[in-house]
């Protein structure tokens, strides 16, 4: 693999998007030799990816027609990462001038918005390599050996956008002695995809908003298959169990603050009914297993509720909730509660996801 590694950081300089005989022998070896020798690491790598082994997949590519200033080659898992827009995946990158390569660990650049497949802002792009690499600190307390910064010194805005969109990287010099490291860092890219699809298959790097809206479509639109497709969503079952939690997490949060609580849930437009003293406040819940809850979904009442009885009401948001699965079923664990009393929604940016429509 290292001879392959180094024979395409040698062509590098000679990059043009014409498919010059140079540029054909790129191609032959990113494609053919590069993809192949990946996929005969699939015995480790699969292992490493533990339970979303099964699903292991390899792809590479040089350029579509017109060659590409920044050939690469992914390993994932197929349920997850269905295409290299989708999920997380370990991607090989080669700098444009030949000077170095990456094993890093990146996400596709597109997310689900208003019913369609769109390019992520370098914002959310910002916020799902962080979450990625906050996923690996916490369950392992190291990202070693992916410690380096990636620059591609690429013109074209495509290699830009693998810049941005790579959460862990390792550079290696063209002229190291072993391949040793070289699989020592693949080995430890699967180990760490795999806790990132761990924590992608219970929805945390999505928002509430987001995942709703795509069980929306699914529900509109089902051939899309969209969560299950890259296994990500939660069923009945374990929503419930996220929801109980968040309850739980906000209840002992409310009465922290000095406040009687009762639970109206079940029968009004609110979570709870909190009072302290002569104060009574009518309070919303939401929870996540993502690391931020900015964003959620609320019924018509609720709005309408929130808007009318505004400085008299309240929205605690539990994030960070943690689902255990197991043979014998599912629970929830964890959460932090940030709480707002005298929440004014007139602050907050409200739209529509989904519409009734009634023929005339």
């Amino acid at each position: 693999m290292l001879e392959t590694l180094q024979a395409i950081a040698r062509l590098q300089p000679s990059y043009t998007p014409e498919n010059t005989p140079e540029m054909q022998e790129r191609g032959r070896l990113v494609r053919t030799e590069l993809a192949g020798q990946l996929r005969e690491l699939e015995p480790m790598l699969a292992h490493n990816l533990g339970e979303f082994g099964h699903h292991f997949l390899v792809e590479a590519s040089d350029g579509i027609g017109r060659k590409t200033e920044a050939p690469w080659v992914r390993f994932a898992s197929r349920k997850m990462s269905p295409t290299p827009r989708d999920g997380f995946y370990s991607v090989i990158h080669f700098s444009a001038d030949g000077s170095a390569f990456w094993v890093t660990i990146g996400c596709g650049s597109t997310v689900w918005t208003g019913g369609d497949l769109r390019s992520l802002p370098d914002e959310e792009l910002d916020r799902r390599t962080a979450w990625a690499r906050t996923v690996v600190s916490r369950a392992f307390h190291t990202a070693q050996p992916f410690s380096d910064s990636i620059s591609l010194g690429a013109k074209a805005r495509l290699p830009r956008t693998f810049e941005r969109a790579t959460a862990l990287a390792k550079r290696f010099a063209p002229d190291i002695s072993s391949e040793h490291d070289v699989l020592h860092a693949l080995q430890r890219a699967a180990v760490y995809l795999a806790e990132i699809y761990r924590a992608q298959s219970t929805a945390a790097h999505l928002s509430p908003a987001q995942l709703a809206e795509m069980q929306i479509e699914e529900v509109s639109r089902p051939n899309r298959r969209l969560l299950s497709r890259q296994g990500i969503g939660l069923t009945g079952t374990e929503r419930r169990a996220v929801e109980l939690r968040a309850m739980a997490v906000a209840k002992e949060w409310l009465e922290q603050e000095g406040f009687t609580v009762f639970d109206r849930s079940a029968t009004a437009s609110f979570d709870f009914e909190a009072i302290r003293r002569n104060e009574v406040i009518k309070v919303e819940v939401k929870g996540t297993t993502g690391e931020a809850c900015d964003e959620f979904i609320m019924t018509r009442n609720e709005v309408e509720l929130h808007k009318a009885e505004c400085g008299s009401t309240a929205l605690l948001l539990v994030s960070g909730i943690k689902l255990v699965r197991s043979s014998e079923g599912c629970s929830a664990t964890g959460g932090l509660c940030k709480g707002t009393i005298g929440w004014d929604i007139g602050g907050c940016h409200i739209e529509p996801m989904a519409y009734r429509v009634r023929l005339m």
